[in-house]
């Protein structure tokens, strides 16, 4: 199985068609976000990706925090130059490396959070460095002026940002290129298209990287009630996966199931293959072998248009599935 590389915006990086969310492998402020993990199947899951041809790892400094960062650096130990490293800053992050969950995007603060990424992830450079959440409170020229003499310094390749608005956007690509714009983007959750997110990348020619794009596990159909979720998992407390919405949307998730078997794929390479078919960068989170390998199986998958469309009458365009994330945590998006 080969994967092909795809270019991430206009800058020259070149990555997999499709990447691996890191996030889940570690555990998060003395809780799971996605049940416990284990560091010796997570490790082997990003040695395995990398056979497979996926090299592309996606972190941040708040998983853990830095958990997730130090998990990647054993992983990659003696063969860095083999993988493309994403990594995020912005959640604040104490001199106790406690989470203060305000956003600083201030100067000062980007040349911090930077050298703390490298020195957790061992290397000396980050590929995709990315804005985890606008800072409100400071101009995001500030922040991504930052961020552009970090690449002068070659600590970092390329300009990323995340859960960003069209407005702020254009203001930081007037500035420095930007790569690649990540936000929440599934068959359950295509805000990005409602607000002409994905129409402004692609006038300007900045990547798209999807996260969550199996709905945070709803797609891969292996969910059909809330206990289904361990106690402590984070997804309980988002209104998707609460009574109001959680029903109505398994039934479209039996619908999505219905199309993957009669072509033969699991419904969460359906899922991601919808993605891929776009020309956009899916970054399936996953701890374990198995999935990693499905997850890579679907960048073969081909989708003609009339099955594209079949997939969307599924859930159209505004279907309301409920909302991605808790008041706060929506609060914070762009």
């Amino acid at each position: 199985m080969e994967i092909k590389k795809v270019k991430l915006g206009s800058d020259g990086l070149e990555v997999a068609q499709i990447g691996l969310g890191c996030m889940g492998m570690t555990g998060f402020q003395d809780g799971h976000m996605y049940g416990p993990a284990d560091e010796q199947e997570a490790i082997a899951t990003i040695h395995r990706s990398l056979e497979l041809g996926g090299n592309f790892l996606d972190t941040a400094d708040l998983y853990g925090p830095f958990k997730n960062e130090q998990l990647i650096a054993k992983a990659i130990a003696g063969n860095r130059n083999q993988y493309t490293i994403a990594s995020k800053f912005g959640w604040e992050i104490d001199a106790q490396n406690q989470v203060t969950w305000a956003i600083n995007g201030k100067k000062d603060y980007v040349k911090k959070a930077v050298e703390r990424s490298l020195k957790n992830l061992d290397t000396d450079y980050i590929d995709l460095y990315y804005m985890h959440r606008l800072d409100k409170s400071t101009p995001i020229e500030e922040t991504v002026g930052a961020m552009s003499e970090l690449i002068k310094e070659g600590k970092i390749g390329y300009i990323g940002l995340s859960e960003v608005s069209s407005e702020t956007i254009r203001r930081a690509h007037a500035i420095h290129p930007v790569t690649a714009v990540q936000s929440e983007y599934s068959l359950f959750e295509r805000t990005v298209e409602e607000r002409g997110v994905l129409k402004t990348l692609n006038e300007l020619g900045i990547g798209f990287v999807a996260y969550s794009p199996l709905g945070r596990g709803f797609l891969t159909g292996q969910i059909r009630s809330i206990d289904d979720l361990p106690e402590n998992d984070f997804r309980r407390a988002i209104p998707r996966f609460q009574e109001a919405h959680f029903h109505k949307n398994i039934e479209l998730v039996k619908a999505i199931e219905t199309m993957a078997a009669e072509k033969g794929v699991t419904p969460s390479q359906l899922a991601l293959a919808w993605i891929i078919n776009q020309g956009i960068l899916p970054i399936p989170g996953t701890k374990r072998r198995k999935y990693v390998e499905q997850n890579l199986a679907a960048a073969a998958i081909t989708l003609s248009k009339a099955e594209m469309n079949s997939l969307e009458n599924i859930i159209p365009l505004g279907t309301d599935t409920g909302l991605p994330y808790d008041e706060f945590s929506m609060g914070l998006i762009d």
